[in-house]
């Protein structure tokens, strides 16, 4: 059976004017978006993440930014190409997202409650008044807020980060969107609300039958919430591959990197975890070939002077190394 494909981005490449001059803070990034999956965006912090996911939702900032090249193919339809107000009909009704930070997306000096009926009155004008009230409140209750009738009148500052937090997912699934991306939806969040807010999210997925981007830079969410994994280091994507194939054979030395990082129970206690070396170069100043080159145990002369191209390295599953999978550097480990 064909998995059908809700939102395919080609080639994105994404540029910032800055005072030291033009960065290129994402560049030919490619992944598909399947129907009624999760798929997860992981890399260390100033990958290209959040980028990719504003310039989806065509939210970049202007005019520093801009989208210099590809495409974002929703339901075929090229969302870069769409007028201002088509896409103010997309966004948020067929396109919703979580922000990375509920205390900053939320408007301080105004009630939840009018933040809330404020989805509706932008995409379903047609309500009453009334309508949007108890539509607003089901709502609250859906995402499990206790109270919803008390929290409607309450603002962000006299909510916990936990609350603030179900309702930016309240906000963003008022009207049940088919695609969902939420940006580091857990952050600052104690693990035992992180874990109440992501469950949350898997169960509108499921019911829904909708599609999530869930971007983060914790594998151990991405293991046990998606099916598919994009992982990005410096602007570009390093490696793509359902879940399980990719935590089981990693195939680019960053991502083998990341997951040999990660605690274990089963090493000996008090042992110094392995860790990638260096540091992530400066987007002003990128290497001339692959820009994982000074931090990788694999690599060659050949590495440095020739960027690497996404290769087929099986099913589903790419990886842009010149050496992904040669066995005679397999042996090589991270210290």
């Amino acid at each position: 059976m064909v998995e059908k494909i809700v939102l395919d981005v080609q080639d994105l490449v994404v540029e910032f004017d800055t005072e030291l001059g033009v960065v290129r803070a994402v560049e030919q990034v490619d992944f598909q978006l399947k129907k009624a999956r999760i798929l997860g965006i992981a890399g260390e912090s100033g990958c290209g993440k959040s980028v990719t996911a504003l310039s989806i939702m065509r939210l970049l900032p202007k005019p520093v930014s801009r989208i210099v090249n590809g495409k974002a193919l929703f339901n075929g339809q090229d969302i870069f190409k769409l007028s201002a107000p088509d896409m103010h009909h997309i966004r948020g009704r067929k396109i919703s997202m979580i922000f990375q930070e509920p205390m900053t997306a939320l408007n301080p000096v105004h009630g939840i409650g009018k933040q809330v009926i404020e989805i509706y009155k932008l995409h379903f004008p047609e309500l009453s008044f009334h309508e949007m009230t108890i539509a607003a409140v089901k709502m609250l209750e859906k995402v499990g807020i206790p109270d919803p009738d008390k929290v409607m009148k309450k603002y962000p500052h006299q909510l916990s980060g936990g609350m603030r937090q179900r309702v930016m997912i309240a906000m963003s699934l008022a009207c049940e969107p088919d695609i969902l991306i939420a940006d580091e939806p857990t952050t600052a969040l104690d693990v035992t609300v992180q874990t109440q807010i992501l469950e949350l999210i898997k169960s509108f997925q499921r019911t829904a039958g909708m599609s999530v981007i869930l971007i983060t830079h914790d594998l151990g969410v991405i293991a046990e919430n998606c099916d598919d994994v994009v992982v990005m280091y410096a602007g570009r994507i390093a490696e793509k591959a359902c879940v399980k194939t990719l935590f089981k054979h990693p195939l680019h030395p960053y991502t083998k990197g990341l997951l040999t990082s990660i605690p274990s129970l089963a090493k000996e206690p008090k042992t110094i975890l392995p860790t990638i070396k260096g540091n992530v170069p400066s987007l002003l100043n990128m290497p001339e070939g692959c820009r994982f080159a000074d931090r990788c145990p694999l690599v060659e002369e050949f590495c440095r002077k020739n960027v690497p191209g996404e290769r087929k390295v099986g099913q589903n599953h790419t990886a842009a190394c010149h050496l992904a999978g040669v066995k005679n550097h397999e042996k090589r480990e991270f210290i």
